[in-house]
């Protein structure tokens, strides 16, 4: 929903069509991000508007970049290992057959 609010300002009932929502839950969304400050509303008669709201997610995004690299060094750590078992494999495979 960010994402498409990122690109342009839709009413609640259009992000509700296009996430395939009722009304209701769709409003309750759109309150707790404008409760976190990610979104804001804007009521001009009886279309409520939804806007990106002035916090960003820097914090998060910083959050998710540190586990990424983790995991990142882990999962080539672990090809090394694989790739090492492959070998003593191969070689073992040679020698069990002469």
């Amino acid at each position: 929903m960010l994402e498409q609010l990122g690109r342009s300002d839709a009413s609640i009932t259009t992000l509700a069509e296009k996430f395939h929502m009722t009304l209701t839950g769709m409003k309750k969304h759109v309150a707790i991000l404008e409760q976190a400050g990610l979104v804001r509303t804007e009521k001009v008669g009886r279309v409520r508007t939804c806007k990106l709201g002035a916090r960003r997610l820097e914090q998060e995004t910083a959050w998710l970049d540190s586990y990424h690299q983790l995991w990142a060094a882990r999962f080539d750590e672990l090809d090394k290992v694989v790739e090492q078992l492959k070998r003593e494999e191969k070689v073992n495979g040679r020698k069990n057959r002469e």
